[in-house]
């Protein structure tokens, strides 16, 4: 077999597929914090309480900030609230906490003109500083595209010059689901239209000799936040430009959730060493937040002294980035695995009580003793490895075991149970299973003798493990190796978390550092890194001292989040902030408590009309809020009811989801 192997694909993101090196970027002056360049990656959040009420603003902003904030952002929706900036700068100077502020900006140029003024960093969105966001499908001549782009400058020049002058950074920060309805009707919903959007600010900044900036390319999907922000960064290469980016998942919710979906969608560019800060955002107390982004951040530290690192860039020399990954297409296996068949979830039983059958519920099948049946849920497992262990009761007809080689060889009754190898002992198998055959197997596997030898056939499902330090990447290489192979064997990703690492109590999923949460964190990172490029058809998380049914659950939930395959409702809320219009936390719970059985349905929870329609992207349903006790509820992004009372807004959004027959009765348990 020919193993001269490259591992370049097309395309070009980031400095190394193999190993870690961050992709350097200029450094920004934002008060006395710095970003980019040589710095650490740094971490912020953004309050919640009312911009006006000065006290509360800065005891949130010293809770985060001793929760471990470096930036702490702070809504400012008009001139009242850009004025108040000052006054608590002011009290948080008299307490002694110096740490960078952040005025968001939305729709209003005069207030993000005024708050330059005060913080040291404004944050504007590209897609509603200069333009009104209608929903309209605008045509353009290329005059008349120039024109715009000339109004363009004109509105945004004057916050240029006055950050030029106070030394206040900005960033520029695209958003998915609010791209101006010139950018939407000239590039469509696309990674390339927010990228422009972006860009187009950008170019004036630079026309400006203005150059402190921060990028971002945020969206509630991982999936076209990742694809975003690397071409954003390609794009940056092109134009000579490499600013630092702003990384973040919006309306990633809460629960473990919303700290996967933030994973999947942060870490995937950490591990490709995108990203000078982050900031996760949940439908939680903004204190919580830091933790979190801190926990993700700090896998990459050891790694950074390990890996090669550029030499410091000269402003405007140009970086040389890697290839974009390209998708693996597996063949089919037996009707169950490969191919546009949903990924399978993996999870180990070996080490359960295999006398008793209710351990099954565990992995999503409850047994009934009285009927002596099972019963399937939405996450119920598709494999379930025993080692050599055999349980002594029926196992469901739905779901397949896994059994080591040997002991495989034991059992008499081989329907729905099928072997799992090492390389060796499938080269040298006397007896083969004639559906489905698993074979352990890691990138290194690739150029020894024992891989040419392999008797390759499509039955043949490899399990794909890794010990490497940056083991996301070592299993991308093996993808891209195996597609240069021209094989197309189906690739189950199993991704090893061994104690003590993951030792101790289950109990607080606030505490980052706590087992259960820090394996959400870094599978999601880890797994999803890879399945939200296409790579991936069968997940296995095995963490001996994780509960099985936590594992199951975050197998799932890294699935949902990547959009390989959905088993339960999406609810796409934000993370509140001194503009909601009500308790986005307990709305959030409500809402969820009476239609979390709505299997693949997405629904947004926005706390005003900023994160209203546009934020929401491609959510099916939408609940708005619209006024104090008053909520505006959408149909995608069509109004369907303005102005409801909160009072009714979710029974008036289940009778439109019923209206549409999208409404299931949940079970009566």
């Amino acid at each position: 077999m020919d193993m001269k192997i490259g591992n370049t694909l097309p395309g070009g993101y980031c400095n190394s597929l193999t190993e870690y090196s961050r992709w350097r970027t200029r450094e920004v002056t934002i008060g006395d914090v710095p970003m980019g360049g040589d710095n650490p990656i740094r971490i912020q959040s953004m309050t919640t309480v009312d911009t006006m009420d000065t006290i509360g603003s800065v005891e949130q902003t010293i809770r985060m900030v001793d929760a471990g904030c470096e930036y702490v952002r702070i809504t400012a929706p008009s001139i009242k609230e850009a004025h108040n900036l000052a006054e608590i700068k002011k009290e948080l100077r008299r307490r002694g906490y110096h740490v960078p502020l952040v005025a968001d900006i939305h729709f209003t140029p005069n207030a993000a003109e005024v708050a330059a003024r005060i913080v040291e960093k404004v944050r504007i969105n590209p897609g509603n500083y200069a333009d009104k966001k209608k929903f309209d499908q605008l045509s353009y001549t290329q005059t008349a595209y120039q024109a715009e782009l000339e109004r363009i400058y004109a509105k945004f020049a004057p916050l240029v010059k006055i950050c030029k002058e106070y030394g206040t950074a900005m960033r520029i920060g695209t958003n998915h689901g609010s791209l101006s309805d010139r950018i939407m009707s000239h590039y469509g919903d696309t990674p390339e239209g927010m990228v422009e959007s972006a860009m187009e600010f950008i170019r004036i900044c630079e026309d400006l000799h203005y150059y402190n900036l921060v990028i971002s390319m945020k969206s509630s999907n991982p999936q076209i936040m990742v694809r975003a922000y690397r071409l954003l960064v390609e794009k940056m290469v092109a134009e000579g430009m490499n600013y630092p980016l702003h990384l973040g998942v919006t309306e990633a919710g809460d629960g473990e959730d919303g700290r996967i979906k933030s994973a999947v969608g942060i870490g995937t560019l950490l591990e490709d060493g995108l990203g000078d800060t982050v900031r996760v955002s949940l439908t939680e107390e903004p204190e919580f937040e830091a933790p979190v982004a801190i926990a993700l951040v700090n896998r990459y530290k050891a790694r950074q002294t390990t890996s090669s690192v550029q030499k410091p860039l000269d402003i405007g020399q140009r970086p040389h980035p890697s290839p974009l990954p390209a998708p693996y297409v597996a063949a089919e296996v037996n009707a169950f695995i490969g191919s546009s068949i949903v990924p399978r979830v993996v999870v180990d039983i070996s080490r359960k009580n295999l006398k008793d059958p209710t351990i099954l519920s565990d992995v999503g099948y409850k047994y009934d003793i009285l009927l002596d049946k099972y019963h399937m849920g939405e996450q119920s497992v598709d494999f379930v490895y025993l080692a050599d262990n055999l349980p002594s009761f029926s196992m469901p007809g739905n779901l397949k075991q896994l059994y080591d080689y040997q002991t495989w060889l034991t059992i008499k009754n081989k329907a729905n149970i099928h072997p799992v190898y090492t390389l060796g002992e499938f080269i040298e198998a006397d007896l083969r299973d004639a559906n489905l055959n698993l074979v352990r197997i890691s990138r290194r596997d690739l150029s020894t003798p024992l891989f040419e030898a392999l008797p390759l056939d499509k039955t043949v499902v490899f399990v794909l493990e890794t010990d490497e330090p940056h083991g996301m990447a070592d299993q991308r290489l093996f993808f891209s190796m195996l597609s240069e192979l021209g094989l197309e064997n189906p690739i189950i990703i199993r991704r090893q978390y061994p104690a003590p690492e993951f030792s101790g109590p289950q109990n607080n999923l606030m505490d980052p550092e706590e087992p259960l949460s820090k394996l959400q964190l870094y599978a999601a990172t880890d797994i999803g890194g890879l399945l939200v490029d296409g790579m991936g058809n069968g997940v296995w998380i095995d963490a001996p001292t994780i509960p099985t049914d936590k594992l199951v659950s975050a197998s799932f939930a890294i699935l949902q989040a990547t959009r390989s395959r959905i088993s339960k409702t999406e609810y796409i809320s934000c993370p509140s902030c001194g503009r909601t219009l009500f308790d986005l936390q307990e709305t959030t719970q409500m809402i969820r408590s009476r239609t979390n059985h709505l299997k693949g349905l997405k629904i947004g929870i926005m706390g005003c009309i900023v994160n209203g329609p546009g934020e929401m992207a491609d959510a099916d349903y939408g609940y708005v809020g619209a006024g104090p006790g008053k909520v505006t509820l959408y149909r995608g992004k069509e109004v369907v009811k303005r102005n409801v009372s909160s009072a009714d807004a979710l029974d008036e959004l289940i009778e439109i989801i019923r209206e549409d027959g999208r409404w299931i009765d949940p079970e009566i348990k």
